[in-house]
């Protein structure tokens, strides 16, 4: 997985790029935790993002409790694939998901 970051002013645009699995997915809670300060929209990129195990559900999940108490969270450009596994655990009742 390759995380890269762009903050442009209180918007932090997360992209992914891989899988985000149990072998990774501590690396991005370490990113996100690091950037959170300050920000007031958070956007993941999911283009490059071609597979998403429970354990990166999970960040995804305290990303959006965070901040839902300092701003907004958005889901951008999911795959089929992607998407298909947010609809099963219902992520995709709980997020904002742009597509």
């Amino acid at each position: 997985m390759e995380i890269q970051k762009e903050l442009n002013g209180t918007t932090l645009v997360v992209k992914i790029i891989g899988r985000l699995d149990a072998s990774n997915a501590q690396e991005l809670t370490k990113e996100l935790n690091a950037s959170f300060n300050g920000v007031k929209d958070l956007i993941f990129d999911f283009s490059g993002l071609k597979y998403v195990a429970s354990a990166g559900l999970r960040v995804l999940l305290m990303a959006q409790k965070r901040m839902n108490k300092q701003g907004s969270m958005k889901i951008r450009h999911v795959d089929e694939t992607v998407m298909e596994v947010l609809e099963m655990t219902g992520f995709a009742d709980l997020m904002n998901i742009e597509k």
